[in-house]
């Protein structure tokens, strides 16, 4: 079974910086795009950021200049550097993994529990 989990969320005052990790774990052949989506209270889940196998990042225009993504393949990890952080970006962060789990198979979508981020003053 594959878990992703992830770590690094909290409360914060704006202007301020967060780190999350999202490690991915279990039986796996290969892990493709892995990223961050979040969603605050009353609204969809949207994208927040993807990265490539390859280090090829996709960032959504409202966290673009202030958030970084990254990964660690060795280490089957993605990180959400997050700074500048405003309060519009009060929500639930999930971590998601494309996962293949036999080198036949098909790739499968694999999500986080979810890692809370407030910021306020």
């Amino acid at each position: 079974q594959v878990q992703l989990v992830e770590s690094g969320g909290g409360l914060v005052q704006p202007g301020g910086s967060l780190r999350l990790s999202c490690a991915a774990s279990g039986i796996m052949f290969s892990i493709n795009a892995m990223g961050w989506y979040r969603q605050a209270p009353g609204k969809q889940r949207v994208m927040v950021a993807t990265i490539t196998t390859y280090g090829i990042a996709n960032v959504a225009d409202s966290v673009k200049g202030r958030f970084t993504i990254s990964r660690d393949n060795a280490k089957n990890t993605v990180y959400l550097q997050m700074n500048s952080l405003e309060p519009e970006d009060t929500a639930v962060y999930y971590c998601n993994a494309g996962v293949k789990i036999t080198k036949w198979g098909d790739e499968s979508p694999y999500w986080g529990q979810g890692t809370q981020v407030t910021v306020s003053s």
